[in-house]
């Protein structure tokens, strides 16, 4: 008897798990199109600045290297 009240007690905790679950999920406030545009449109700037930055900074260290480099050659 105690295992199956065990197992009764398993199920009924994934049950209420997901009820609760699908509880949350009615209570997210999604955003709107527009906001959703708007927050795309800056993500992909922030990223595209951002890798224009690290390649400035990959550009530059690269040659001071390749200076270096021709320093201790010569």
């Amino acid at each position: 008897m105690a295992a199956k009240e065990n197992a009764k007690a398993k199920n009924s905790g994934k049950g209420s798990f997901f009820k609760g679950v699908r509880t949350e999920f009615a209570k997210i406030i999604w955003p709107s199109r527009d906001t959703m545009v708007k927050q795309l449109i800056a993500v992909v700037c922030a990223t595209a600045i951002t890798a224009l930055l690290i390649a400035v900074i990959d550009y530059g260290a690269q040659n001071l290297i390749d200076v270096l480099v021709k320093i201790n050659a010569a």
